[in-house]
């Protein structure tokens, strides 16, 4: 359960887990610094970046919780940093872009919390896309940089921890230094944050992230029990399986490698996720193959649902950020809106691949997406052939020479959900 406690002076609003859900919900590399965690920090005024059409939020010296209000006819948007964890024994700072839709007769709003990838930085533009769907956002730099320069060259800020992406070469630092602390923390202090504004309803927060920014969105999600819903875009665990990072490892050296990943791969945080998680790739991702997303999300005993596209590219913008399928996930647990289809059971038989499934949207097409390669996931070429649907059955004849099929169920919405990947081989997933 969530407590809120509220302090008088600095703290206006602290959000913490009782004891026993923080020891089964965070790791034991956290497990101090939880209360920390789940505190609303220190605010401060950001003078050196401006939201388009608003001026920079100035705070004066400093507040617990930044006054955001918004008019009956414009979405709020501010600049500011937040207090972060301390980096080499020194303070940090965060920077956010945070909004608040609309004004709405005084209800409260769901929340999402915006963690960008590799290359990236806050986006003020993603806080815009969610204010107008409804939603409060928080968008956050996770490398101590501001939205100033150019993409993968952002201007760094003098309270920055450690920078990005990954921090292998930092696994002999305290753990405390290292960016993947830094980086979760960021998240869970951003979540604290959003929620604790008073328009914000505390049990609507969820989360989504890009590429790294998934790959934290996995391990936050293992660790704060308070996100409604994750949605975790390309990103996944078992990088030393498969992924862009093996020639990293291997250059790390086995012990160091080992030490990593058995410290910071979300396959470490993702047995701990009960929250309902979406998970959305493309099927020829180079950097999160589909095999370790598969291991990925069978790991989390909570409610899963795949998104897996034949031609989906990797990126920021709309690639990552604005799938449809997000929106409908989100709003199924914000807005009582129709949830995504739920895959059933699916099998082989002989040649006939099945699924079945519920769904309170239409599902107006099916089809089996295959690959007849064995080569490198992201050198496979696949190809689509319609599936039969029958009630709440689909099924298919597996095209001769495929190694590998999925069923994508279309709703009338658009709103694409996937099967889990079958070995034809095998016979079963794989």
């Amino acid at each position: 359960m969530i407590g809120i406690l509220i302090f008088i002076l600095c703290i206006l609003t602290i959000f913490m887990v009782s004891s026993a859900a923080c020891a089964e919900s965070s790791h034991s590399i956290f497990d101090s610094d939880m209360k920390t965690l789940l505190t609303v920090h220190k605010t401060y005024e950001c003078l050196n970046v401006k939201p388009m059409g608003s001026k920079a939020l100035y705070y004066g010296e400093l507040l617990s919780t930044p006054e955001l209000r918004t008019s009956d006819t414009q979405i709020s948007i501010r600049t500011l940093y937040f207090e972060g964890m301390p980096y080499h024994g020194k303070p940090t700072r965060v920077f956010a872009f945070i909004g608040l839709p609309k004004a709405s007769q005084d209800k409260k709003v769901p929340g999402i919390v915006l963690i960008h990838g590799g290359g990236g930085t806050a986006f003020e533009s993603w806080v815009r896309l969610w204010n107008a769907r409804g939603y409060a956002a928080i968008a956050i730099d996770t490398c101590g940089c501001v939205p100033v320069g150019s993409y993968d060259n952002w201007q760094r800020h003098q309270w920055a921890g450690p920078a990005g992406w990954g921090g292998f070469d930092q696994i002999d630092e305290p753990f405390q230094d290292q960016w993947s602390y830094h980086g979760v923390s960021d998240v869970l202090l951003a979540n604290s944050l959003l929620r604790s504004l008073p328009e914000v309803d505390s049990e609507r927060v969820g989360i989504t992230g890009i590429s790294w920014g998934g790959y934290l969105t996995c391990i936050a999600a293992g660790i704060d029990k308070r996100f409604r819903f994750a949605v975790s875009v390309y990103g996944c665990g078992f990088l030393g399986e498969n992924s862009a990072w093996l020639d990293t490892f291997k250059g790390m050296g086995k012990e160091k490698a080992d030490k990593w990943l058995a410290t910071w791969d979300p396959s470490v945080f993702l047995k701990s996720v009960k929250t309902p998680m979406m998970w959305i790739t493309g099927t020829n991702d180079s950097s999160y193959p589909i095999d370790s997303q598969q291991k990925s999300y069978r790991l989390p005993s909570g409610p899963r649902t795949l998104c897996i596209r034949t031609d989906m590219k990797h990126g920021h913008g709309g690639l990552g950020e604005n799938p449809k399928e997000i929106h409908a996930f989100a709003d199924s647990f914000c807005f009582k809106g129709a949830p995504l289809a739920h895959i059933t059971e699916q099998g082989v038989e002989s040649n006939h691949i099945w699924a079945t499934f519920q769904s309170k949207s239409k599902i107006t097409s099916a089809v089996l997406n295959f690959s007849k390669d064995t080569c490198n996931w992201p050198e496979r070429k696949w190809e689509s052939v319609q599936a039969v649907i029958s009630g709440n059955r689909i099924f298919a004849n597996i095209p001769s020479g495929a190694k590998v099929c999925y069923f994508n169920l279309i709703d009338t919405r658009g709103v694409v959900v996937s099967t889990e990947y079958i070995d034809t081989l095998l016979g079963e997933e794989n």
